[in-house]
């Protein structure tokens, strides 16, 4: 009885599915003359107008083929119910910076509710004729490169299947969104691309970003500033300098950030693992609090865990000056794996405000065949179960 009232249950769900994506209007590009091997600027904004001012929801679809297209902006408020747009192509961005008139992001979906991205096609930023333009690592004044996506102030939304790739500058950035979720979303950049952070998610609540594959030259995921709730569960990372919260701390006007857990999750050859990061001789008071990264697998990772509040990267700060950023209730638990480094565990935190309650829990790294080493600074972790013991002497990552 039990199996017939679930497999009733399943199929009723499946029906309701089915008639929902039916009852939606669909809005194909082809018939805005949206072509393959075309530029669909113009029709993509057009069907976007439409489905925008309409009363119904709406699937905006791209079929198979490849295509052109400018920057683009999809605007709310709106009144349709929802909108979803249904990529199936390879969608290139214009090669030439000047071609996307200075914009943040090349792809920007602003203040509406209920909207889906999906399908599973491709966004190709075409990075590659950009890159040696991108020097913001070691210029504090450089001019930013065009993102791949910006979302921001969106509710309850979802992005999934599709692919990110070759972003000029960071592929994804969130910012003011509440309840959005990356479900099988694929970021695709090499190594030394720079820059090009996979998601970055500010000022945001309850973010998920779940069974995702994030391979690039910079942070898989990074948190700023006011992110709450953030959940980031079976990812895998690499290349890239590994998941991030922050970097923070050096402005006055940011606020707190506040329950991240990263779970169940794999980081391969990448800079670092799971690593906050905060500016000394900053401004910057906000308080990290309730960080839990759970049941995580390093591959040949350079720091696997890592507490850095003495980020200061090409010398672009004085590190003898503390911190103000102050960091509580952290738990690395179930971290096992390869470091590349014989300190696989850093934990340099603020003298001026010493990190509170952070956790080690079965933490079993080795380097080389032999276990690792924790390095510790102003921090006096506790520990359970298999996990390094804490040293003096820690010394910031390269």
């Amino acid at each position: 009885m039990r199996i017939f009232t679930r497999a009733l249950f399943l199929f009723l769900a499946s029906f309701i599915i089915v008639v929902t994506a039916q009852n939606k209007k669909v809005l194909d590009i082809a018939s805005y003359k949206g072509l393959p091997n075309g530029d669909i600027t113009q029709a993509l904004t057009k069907a976007w107008e439409e489905a925008c001012s309409g009363t119904d929801p709406v699937r905006i679809y791209i079929k198979n083929g490849k295509y052109r297209m400018g920057d683009i902006q999809m605007k709310g408020p709106c009144k349709a119910p929802s909108i979803e747009l249904f990529n199936d192509g390879t969608i290139e961005a214009p090669g030439d910076m000047t071609l996307l008139h200075g914009v943040a992001q090349w792809i920007r979906v602003e203040y509406v509710n209920n909207f889906t991205l999906s399908g599973h096609g491709v966004f190709d930023g075409l990075g590659p004729s950009s890159w040696h333009q991108n020097n913001c690592a070691k210029n504090v004044n450089c001019k930013m490169l065009t993102m791949n996506f910006g979302f921001s102030f969106l509710n309850n939304s979802v992005i999934r299947d599709v692919t990110s790739k070759d972003s000029k500058n960071f592929h994804v950035n969130v910012l003011g969104c509440n309840n959005i979720e990356f479900n099988n979303f694929k970021v695709s950049a090499p190594e030394d691309s720079p820059n090009t952070d996979g998601i970055h998610v500010g000022r945001s609540t309850d973010v998920r970003i779940l069974h995702s594959s994030i391979g690039t030259g910079d942070d898989c995921i990074s948190l700023g500033d006011g992110s709450v709730n953030v959940t980031v569960e079976d990812v895998t990372c690499g290349p890239g300098h590994g998941i991030s919260v922050g970097s923070v701390g050096k402005f006055v006007e940011e606020t707190p950030i506040d329950k991240f857990t990263v779970k169940n999750c794999t980081i391969s050859n990448t800079m670092n693992g799971v690593r906050i990061k905060t500016w000394p001789a900053a401004p910057g008071s906000i308080t990290i609090t309730n960080m839990h990264f759970e049941d995580i697998t390093m591959n040949n990772v350079s720091n696997p865990v890592i507490i850095d509040q003495e980020y200061c990267p090409w010398n672009q700060c004085n590190k003898k000056i503390p911190s103000k950023v102050k960091i509580s209730d952290v738990t690395f638990k179930n971290i096992r794996g390869t470091s590349g480094t014989k300190e696989g565990v850093i934990l340099i935190c603020s003298a001026g405000v010493p990190c509170e309650n952070v956790n080690l829990s079965n933490v079993q790294l080795t380097f080389n065949g032999s276990e690792v080493v924790a390095k510790c600074s102003n921090a006096k972790p506790i520990v359970t179960g298999v996990a390094p013991a804490c040293e003096a002497g820690a010394t910031a990552a390269a």
